[in-house]
């Protein structure tokens, strides 16, 4: 059996990277087709493989400013010539679904989400882009919204990483998706001995979406020292905020840093919404609690009162609730049992991950 495995752009390792990886340990003879492929920012595993790229790659800067050219990467999808391979699984979160197979052959999508910056994050999006950028944004919405809902009927599968997102491809796509959560290195945090200190951890790059300054202010306001571990921070704010004396702003960290501060902080905070989230997962690997605004997928994530608890609107006030919530729960022996954090995380597994995606297919691929 030919497989192909279509992934959007690849020129970092991040969360899908990460699960294209997964899916090549399955399908090790499989070829790859992507939009812009800078070789030096991704792993050995997938330099391995044969990686075919399209002509957005041979664009201006393309492996800096490819989000610019998706207005083209639909038209670019088709000069993929998928003809010989069998199985196609496609691994969207920008453009990639829309390849033709031939008439039989299998199409898995594996949707990591609807384009959040042509669907339910436009506006945010938008906001933050120059207004020339802004302009075409704007001018090229219709025509690409109307695009990703057509080529949803070149899928024969959707398959998805929560609950949240499956509702989003409903609601879109107007398609059911089965999820099938990815894969998250569990082993490597559970490794790890959990020795809590004084401090509540943030982690993750800073993005208007990921709500950073909620979980700041709640801190300062209520007297608790917070750890922020990631990039994204204009300097201006964080002087600011270490005027407290309560903020330490630590930027980027490696992972053995980051095993680190999860072992030993108090509980992460998370008053996002991502569509999944592996912050979450990788905290409670490492026996951390999590303390998560009550949307998205920390829904199939964090068990409440076994490895976390919620809070219900995205204010401080909220938080800083949930946070007394916290600590008088920890007072009372809540939140110690390292295996109740192991047992929750299996489901998140590389493992998990390749056998539930060999069962979504309707035939064995060997």
């Amino acid at each position: 059996m030919k497989v192909v495995i279509v992934h959007y752009w690849l020129v970092k390792m991040r969360g899908g990277e990460k699960m294209l990886e997964a899916l090549l340990e399955l399908f090790p003879q499989a070829d790859i087709y992507t939009h812009v492929y800078d070789p030096k920012g991704v792993s050995p595993a997938i330099r391995g493989h044969k990686v075919i790229s399209s002509w957005i790659s041979r664009l201006p800067w393309a492996k800096r400013l490819y989000p610019l050219y998706m207005p083209l990467m639909p038209r670019a999808l088709n000069s993929f010539d998928l003809q010989a391979y069998d199985l196609v699984i496609s691994s969207e979160a920008g453009p990639a679904k829309g390849v033709v197979p031939r008439p039989n052959a299998f199409h898995l999508c594996y949707c990591h989400s609807p384009m959040r910056y042509i669907w339910d994050l436009y506006h945010q999006y938008a906001g933050a882009a120059h207004p020339l950028v802004r302009f075409f944004m704007g001018l090229y919405l219709p025509s690409l919204r109307a695009w990703d809902i057509l080529s949803a009927n070149m899928v024969d599968k959707f398959v998805t990483n929560s609950s949240y997102v499956a509702r989003r491809i409903r609601r879109i796509y107007q398609r059911e998706a089965e999820v099938v959560y990815g894969p998250v290195d569990i082993e490597r945090y559970m490794a790890a001995e959990r020795a809590p200190g004084d401090y509540y951890l943030l982690f993750g790059e800073i993005t208007p979406y990921k709500k950073a300054p909620l979980a700041i202010e709640a801190c300062i306001k209520s007297g608790r020292k917070l750890v922020v571990a990631g990039s994204g921070m204009k300097k201006k704010e964080k002087r600011k905020y270490e005027k407290s004396g309560l903020v330490e702003f630590l930027g980027p960290v490696s992972d053995e840093r980051a095993i680190e501060l999860f072992s030993q902080a108090r509980a992460l905070l998370y008053p996002g919404i991502e569509d999944l989230g592996l912050v979450p997962i990788e905290a409670n690997a490492a026996g951390c609690p999590v303390i998560a605004y009550k949307d998205g997928g920390v829904l199939d994530t964090i068990a409440e009162y076994q490895t976390g608890l919620f809070f219900t609107e995205q204010t401080t006030q909220s938080l800083i609730d949930a946070l007394e919530r916290f600590e008088a729960a920890l007072a009372s022996g809540v939140f110690q049992d390292r295996q109740i954090f192991t047992d929750q995380v299996q489901q998140f597994s590389k493992q998990n991950f390749q056998t539930r995606i060999l069962q979504a297919l309707p035939f064995s691929p060997t």
